[in-house]
């Protein structure tokens, strides 16, 4: 649903799915664009975790959860 090219600095969230041409729920294309970012911020703090799928994952969703509710 999304990426990250890090020498472009740009990040890119599919709206609508490739293969059903459906469009994902709100919370879904949200929490990519979190995902993605997240990503590019650990990328940036040259932190090893920039491709740890799972806690970027874990931290993403709570970070889209926070925002979207604005529960901490």
């Amino acid at each position: 649903m999304g990426e990250i090219d890090y020498n472009a600095h740009t990040i890119k969230v599919c709206s609508h799915s490739n293969t059903t041409g459906k469009a994902f729920k709100r919370e879904e294309v949200d929490d990519t664009f979190w995902h993605e970012l997240t990503h590019a911020i650990l990328y940036e703090m040259d932190s090893s975790l920039y491709d740890n799928e799972a806690f970027v994952g874990q931290f993403s969703r709570m970070l889209t959860k926070a925002i979207n509710s604005a529960e901490f």
